[in-house]
């Protein structure tokens, strides 16, 4: 009894080993930045070194601006915004924001387009805080994005309400979140139905041209999220995210209109700076998280309704221009969001965030036309220097207090971090400040208090005064992208270590159990090493050594579908020899290719949604993509492949194995398949097919189909329990067990997945059934140090891998398809959203496959052919369950080391950590799984267990 206790309870210790180690090593790599509980104050101005320090009234800069408008645009691209002749192919998308560009590029305006570059990850929780704090993003802070916590780091929010800002906000309820008690008045709206594409933009605009009438605040922010979630659900070409831009430049227009028609002097804007600007970007196929360029490139507009007299330098301007159509030039600047919060402090005259390291930049700041008429600084006769020189001048100052304040938090963040930067870092920004102080004391003062005894222009020396506190502010932000990341190298290890071990248990346990049952039950010490598990170690060495490349990371899919297809021409090589089971070995290789087509569309990030079938491969069936023939095949082939579905279940229910409560618990998935050829069909975009069945409540279906599944789960608990059959044969009785359980999983899985749901189950069947059918056909080996076939568990595992590429899925937040967690649901609870949009992600990996695995086990039985008898069972399963967690656990180890190796790769958090995170997420899952498992396929085998033991003490 002890012996088969210590088997089914060997995987929860595991799951405890593996859990342990994911954490200690989780904590170590994953480590925020320390975030400083220090906050600037007007009086700090006094300790610098900056020219306007014997000032007074303990201001850090004069404000240029009196009230401030900024519009946010959520996950609007670069190409919404710029004109489309920077881009070598004109999109429907582009230059629907006309507003914009003619109010940057008419004559005379005040106004100029950014291209805004954002710092991965690019979600918006840590884009509102890297824009408000002037900080970088901390990889761990994605976790937080459905549930945002309030900043405790210095801000550009704090500092306008301790400065007496008012600041009104409406739109994006994750303000609300960051910012709990900021705001004199705000508007939230709920921020995670990607379904709604209106209620927040709706919500305003209801509020915001009201708004701009009344004096009751100095900035207003409003944060749009139509885009955002039109991309998400449509993708970027569609028609929803063109009328939704549409829908925003006439909303922009009469924005501009209004604070146009009130900026005359002594109006209510007369001194007003608006800024039309996006957190981040997206993908074509809407997605957003990563460091791609189409998700890092953002957009600002600003514009000041004060004509500034005279343009900056050439050297500190940074814009890029093209010729439209007519000839005209047509320009476009570039800032790091990086500098944004300072920026628009200096505008606005407030203390600079503590812990910001950008630094002002020139193009956006010199919009404010009240830089260019600043009192002279620090009582100097200036009746001699041109309106530029003294433009120059006080951008001097600026970044005197700039780098003055980027100099002081590095020193307090490096004495109070843990780690912080090394001295060899700590230096070189050092000389690079001091470089900057010295040549402000030793030439450019100089220069300046003797200005009215010489003739000569002081623009080189601000110039060359600029340059050296750029290359200072340039070196801290290069540092900070590089290391800022605290690793804690000890906790790596200690993680690290227990994954190896657990490893190394995880091998033992199979050998010692082999060795039990196969002393009684085979042969007597089989020890020899067989093809099948040379083989299957090089695949699954190959594929984990993968790990250690970001190309081969990128193309994990397409690694693991090679290795799938060499792993089956090995099997059609035996099948070939025996001279049997030809077809399955044909039809096989015929699936991974069709798999590996489907990797392809979904990782080229192409199509409109995950659904690969929006991809229209034209060029594969000859038919234009837009042919009615495609859109029939689109629509009716997914509904076609759930009714084959509900087929195949109909006629495995109706065979002699099933009976009793098992029958009822299974019956109901035909219910639920058929439900959801009917909900697909009421959304087809086939008008005969949608009108037919347009009285359907469309609505309810999926929560129909949620609540039968977890009936059948609770029906499965209770047969499970009180099943009193003990008599029932234990491989007809796992069969059973298996099939009930994935059918009562099944429906919601093919929901959550889209039309392509039914497609990619049926590829699931195809592929299992081909592998079991393949291994029933080879003999056992009594000398193999296993029982079981390891190549067969390997390509279930591949088979896996390419299914979780397949449904469009890919190791980064922008490959999760948050439109499936609101599938029957519109309002975001977390709890339920989290769990579906788990289900989504990996049912077809993860759930379906780990499940399904007793097949394998019983494969003989299937086929009707004699294997090694009744006492076989529940081992036999245990060791395949063993190996597959073996593998799983081996490939996330080689992922552990890979990132322990790259922690200070450029692409640590764009590519790398998003890796290991859904690595280590897909181990513990399957851990659980496959404890799930051990007490659902386990039987009631106490006599038998007994009596085994019995005889191998013997």
């Amino acid at each position: 009894m002890g012996r088969r206790w210590w088997m089914k309870w060997y995987s929860w210790v595991i799951l405890v080993a593996h859990v342990f180690a994911i954490l200690i090593f989780t904590r170590g790599f994953l480590l925020t930045r320390t975030e400083l509980p220090y906050y600037s104050h007007g009086s700090d101005i006094s300790q610098s070194p900056c020219f306007s320090s014997t000032s007074t009234n303990h201001s850090w800069n004069k404000p240029v601006v009196d009230r401030l408008v900024i519009i946010v645009l959520d996950a609007i691209r670069f190409d919404f915004v710029a004109p489309s002749v920077f881009f070598q192919e004109k999109k429907a998308w582009m230059d629907k924001l006309s507003v914009l560009q003619k109010m940057a590029f008419a004559e005379g305006s005040s106004a100029k387009i950014f291209k805004a570059i954002a710092d991965p990850p690019t979600t918006s929780l840590q884009r509102l805080k890297g824009l408000t704090t002037g900080g970088l993003p901390t990889f761990i802070d994605v976790g937080n994005s459905f549930g945002a916590s309030a900043i405790v780091e210095d801000n550009f929010i704090h500092q306008l309400v301790e400065n007496g800002k008012r600041v009104v906000m409406m739109g994006d309820d994750t303000w609300i979140q960051l910012f709990p008690h900021h705001f004199n008045n705000s508007h939230p709206y709920p921020s995670f139905n990607v379904k709604d594409l209106h209620t927040v933009d709706n919500g305003c605009i209801e509020h915001l041209f009201p708004a701009l009438y009344q004096d009751d605040w100095d900035v207003l922010i409003a944060h749009f999220l139509g885009v955002d979630h039109a991309g998400h659900i449509f993708g970027v070409d569609s028609m929803p995210m063109i009328e939704k831009l549409e829908q925003y430049n006439l909303m922009l227009e009469k924005v501009i209109k209004v604070l146009g028609s009130q900026s005359e002097p002594g109006g209510l804007h007369e001194n007003t700076f608006l800024l039309v600007m996006g957190d981040h970007g997206q993908t074509l196929n809407g997605d957003h998280g990563g460091g791609s360029a189409e998700e890092v490139e953002t957009s600002i507009f600003a514009m000041s309704f004060k004509k500034p007299p005279t343009s900056i330098p050439s050297e500190l301007d940074t814009s890029s221009c093209k010729l439209d159509l007519d000839g005209k030039k047509k320009c476009a600047s570039s800032i790091q969001q990086l500098d944004f919060a300072v920026t628009v402090s200096a505008l606005l005259g407030i203390p600079f965030p503590f812990g910001s390291i950008g630094q002002v930049n020139p193009e956006l700041y010199a919009l404010g036309a009240g830089t260019w008429n600043l009192d002279g600084i620090n009582a100097r006769d200036s009746s001699n220097m041109s309106e530029l020189e003294e433009w120059l001048l006080n951008y001097v100052n600026v970044l005197c207090i700039n780098s003055w304040q980027v100099k002081r938090y590095i020193d307090v963040y490096s004495a109070s971090s843990v780690i912080g930067f090394s001295s060899e870092d700590l230096l070189h920004i050092s000389n690079a400040y001091v470089q900057a102080e010295q040549n402000w004391a030793n030439s450019t003062k100089n220069l300046l208090l003797h200005r009215n005894e010489r003739s000569y222009t002081l623009l080189p020396a601000l110039t060359r005064q600029i340059d050296f506190y750029f290359s200072f502010l340039s070196n801290v932000s290069e540092l900070a992208r590089s290391k800022w990341t605290e690793f804690n190298l000890k906790l790596m290890g200690i993680g690290l270590g227990t994954m190896l071990i657990s490893l190394f248990i995880i091998f033992l346990a199979i050998q010692r159990v082999n060795n039990l049952y196969t002393t009684s039950l085979l042969s007597p010490g089989g020890s020899g090493i067989s093809f099948e598990l040379i083989f299957a170690f090089f695949v699954v060495a190959i594929r984990a050594c993968s790990f250690l490349s970001n190309s081969f990371i990128l193309e994990e899919g397409k690694v693991a579908s090679f290795l799938l297809a060499t792993t089956s021409i090995v099997r059609l090589r035996s099948s070939i020899m025996k001279k049997k089971m030809l077809f399955e070995a044909l039809s096989f290789l015929l699936l991974i290719s069709i798999l590996r087509f489907t990797i392809e569309v979904g990782l080229s990030k192409q199509a409109a949604t995950s659904l690969f079938l929006s991809a229209s491969p034209s060029w594969v069936l000859g038919v234009a993509p837009g042919h009615p023939l495609w859109t029939y095949m689109a629509e009716i082939g997914p509904i076609l492949a759930v009714i084959l579905l509900a087929c195949l279940l109909c006629r495995t229910i109706a065979s002699s194995i099933f009976g009793g409560l098992w029958k009822y618990i299974t019956m109901p998935t035909i219910l639920s398949y058929v439900l959801i050829a009917v909900y697909w069909g009421a959304e087809s975009s086939i008008p005969t097919l949608a009108l037919l069945l347009q009285g359907m409540a469309k609505g309810h279906i999926p929560r129909m189909i949620y609540a039968i599944g977890l009936g059948q789960l609770l029906l499965f608990a209770v047969a499970h329990l009180f099943d009193k059959d003990r008599e029932l044969d234990y491989k007809r009785s796992l069969v059973v067990k298996t099939v009930s359980i994935l059918s009562a999983w099944s429906p919601t899985i093919i929901i959550l997945s889209g039309k392509q749901g039914s497609l990619v189950a049926l590829a699931l069947i195809i592929g299992g059934y081909c592998i079991v059918k393949l291994e029933s056909m080879e003999d056992s080996d009594s000398d193999a140090i296993f029982t079981f076939n390891p190549l067969a568990i390997t390509q279930w595992n591949l088979l896996a891998v390419c299914l979780f590429f397949a449904t469009g899925h890919w190791c980064a937040f922008d490959g999760l398809r948050y439109g499936a967690a609101f599938i029957g649901f519109d309002e975001f609870v977390l709890v339920r959203q989290a769990i579906l949009l788990t289900i989504d992600t990996f049912g077809f990996s993860h759930i379906l496959p780990v499940l399904a695995l007793p097949f394998l086990a019983v494969c003989n039985f299937l086929f009707g052919q004699n294997d090694h008898g009744k006492d076989f069972r529940f081992t036999h399963l245990s060791q395949m369950y063993m190996m597959y967690g073996l593998i799983t656990a081996t490939t996330v180890t080689v992922t552990i080391i890979c990132v322990t190796i790259q922690r200070r790769h450029l692409m640590v958090w764009g590519l790398f950590a998003p890796k290991f995170v859904f690595d280590v997420v897909s181990l513990v899952l399957t851990d659980a799984l496959i404890c799930l498992a051990s007490l659902l396929y386990s039987g009631r085998l106490e006599n038998d267990d007994t009596q085994m033991v019995q005889r191998t003490e013997q």
